[in-house]
């Protein structure tokens, strides 16, 4: 629950003031609504977007929160609707130095790990480091060890700064901005893996043999120093020989590739073939947004992604095998009508599937739409267009992940077992299960309570999945932004090709193809769609013409104009380019 929902008195929401009349009234921002009269109106609010307590009719303004032109301020009023605060209490800022204080000198027994050749790999805007790794030669295989923030060294359990931290449940990102789980002194500072500074840590060490099959694994307190802070697109760029890797870093760096390689190639197969890319927005000095590009999953995304599942599975494993209280990350095998389901839809799109037995158990379920994912990203890739709209459906298809005190295993990972452990600075899951763990191996922690994890898994799964909306909102306002932008410069008339992404009754989400495939989406209403009622099929993969059968199909390629942005709503109304 969060602080404003905990509180209690008047309802706060952010508004856009105007005038009306003599008067200032405010609108809903981001919902539509009725206008509010403000109480005690300030002249300089009028035309901003503000931060309102709404008792009785009336509202009244508590904070300016800048204006609705300006990408930056409409992001931010964003996060104060949802989340109802921004940043932390003086309280909590004290508790956070004083434990960043406190664990700094602690004395407890760890591993002095500081000459190791260490490195992060993160984002380049990244400021919270969760995770660094080293590696070594093994005789015929390969020593990992996987180094985690120790952040239940910095946040004990029942104080201030954790009940804080567990009714954020997460960190919340928006382009340009995060409202983190912890206070900065804790996960910008002293709890983040930064280069050439010393840090406590939870390690993994781990055996890889030459086939890249874990064993010999141990988990212990150390003290690290990282030597290198690497973010993706360096790391691409030494993978594609453009660049050198730091002489320091340059032999683990390689092995951790080649264990990563190896490690995928074990699960090869197994799991659902799902490739996502994700926008990412630049912005300048004044906020509006500048530019984007989408951010896709490469060989280093995968090499961190590979080391950190094989860190959570083998801790996932102690903890089931020790019977310990943790939070585990759960996707259970689809229900086999859903998949039955979702072989009706594809086959209604003409794309392959495999043979589906007349009543598939739930592991057959799941296997089954694991190839399906391969057959359809393979057809996909013939057809030149389809790919995120058909992955889509594969997606829609599962169960969607979540915690739970119970381990029903992680079906998408093909994982028997599997937890959050390697983002303990962002996900609150993450440090009841490093307090598992620790308690576990007579590390100085008590193990979670039963009831608490099980209160824990809940309310963190809830909080997870209002973090992506937003998340997925504040993206979408950014997306329209810059569009609105583009077309100012370059002339509203102007025609983009595009996907369909998605269909409901009342018209098409269409995706922008090119450079704009992960930036730009917007709606295409049936009724634009000239010439004849257009309505859904019944996989509701199409819109079907009424008079001559014609088909607007996921995936089909579609020629575009916009009609209608609205930015701050992250609203893109589209008009066929032939209409």
């Amino acid at each position: 629950m969060s602080r404003a929902q905990r509180s209690e008195g008047p309802r706060r929401q952010v508004l856009l003031v105007g005038r009306r009349g003599r008067f200032l009234v405010g609108e809903p921002l981001f919902e539509r609504g009725p206008q509010v009269p403000l109480d005690r109106a300030d002249r300089r609010a009028d035309g901003r977007i503000v931060l309102a307590e709404l008792a009785r009719g009336r509202a009244r303004v508590r904070r300016d929160l800048g204006r609705p032109a300006i990408a930056r301020d409409v992001v931010d009023a964003l996060l104060w609707e949802r989340l109802g605060w921004r940043g932390f209490r003086s309280r909590h800022e004290q508790e956070a130095q004083a434990a960043a204080a406190a664990a700094s000198r602690e004395p407890g027994p760890r591993r002095d790990l500081t000459e190791m050749a260490t490195f992060t790999v993160d984002p380049a805007s990244a400021r919270d480091f969760d995770d660094a790794v080293s590696a070594e030669r093994d005789g015929d295989g390969i020593r990992l060890w996987i180094h985690i923030a120790d952040v239940a060294a910095h946040v004990k359990p029942g104080t201030g700064l954790d009940r804080e931290a567990l009714s954020r449940g997460n960190s919340t990102y928006a382009p340009a901005t995060v409202e983190p789980m912890l206070p900065l002194a804790l996960s910008s500072d002293a709890c983040s893996l930064a280069a050439g500074v010393e840090r406590l840590a939870v390690t993994t060490e781990v055996l890889l043999d030459a086939r890249g099959r874990p064993s010999d694994v141990s988990f212990y307190r150390s003290r690290i120093l990282s030597q290198a802070r690497l973010d993706y697109d360096q790391l691409d760029e030494i993978f594609a020989g453009r660049g050198d890797a730091p002489p320091a870093v340059a032999e683990p760096l390689d092995l951790c590739r080649r264990a990563a390689a190896a490690l995928g190639g074990l699960r090869r197969g197994a799991e659902l073939e799902v490739d996502s890319r994700e926008p990412e927005f630049s912005f300048d000095e004044e906020g509006n947004v500048s530019g984007a590009r989408g951010v896709e999953q490469t060989e280093a995304h995968r090499l961190i992604e590979r080391l950190m599942i094989l860190a959570n599975e083998r801790v996932a494993d102690l903890l089931e095998r020790k019977r310990v209280p943790a939070t585990f990350r759960v996707h259970e095998p689809p229900d086999p009508a859903r998949v039955g389901r979702l072989f009706e839809q594809l086959a209604s799109l003409d794309l392959p599937t495999p043979a589906l037995p007349e009543r598939p158990t739930p592991e057959e379920a799941g296997r089954l739409v694991a190839e399906a994912s391969r057959a359809v990203a393979s057809e996909a890739a013939r057809r030149g267009h389809g790919r995120e709209a058909y992955t889509s459906l594969v997606l829609r298809s599962l169960s969607q992940a979540h915690y739970s005190e119970r381990n029903l295993g992680h079906a998408g990972l093909a994982s028997p077992a599997y937890c959050h452990f390697t983002s303990p600075i962002r996900r609150y899951p993450d440090l009841v299960d490093h307090r598992a763990l620790l308690a576990a191996m007579g590390e100085g922690e008590d193990p979670p309570s039963r009831e608490d994890v099980r209160e824990a898994s809940a309310h963190c799964s809830e909080r997870e999945r209002d973090a992506g909306r937003l998340e997925r909102d504040s993206d979408d306002v950014c997306a329209a932004f810059l569009l609105e932008r583009e077309l100012f410069e370059g002339g509203w008339h102007t025609e983009f090709e595009g996907e369909v992404s998605g269909v409901v009754g009342a018209g098409a989400f269409v995706r922008f193809a090119g450079e704009l495939a992960d930036v730009y989406e917007g709606f295409l209403p049936a009724r634009r769609l000239r010439g004849e009622r257009f309505e859904l099929n019944e996989p509701e993969t199409a819109l079907i013409g009424s008079k001559t059968g014609r088909k607007v199909r996921l995936g089909d390629p579609v020629s575009v104009r916009v009609e209608k942005v609205e930015a701050p709503r992250g609203r893109t109304d589209l008009e066929p380019a032939d209409g």
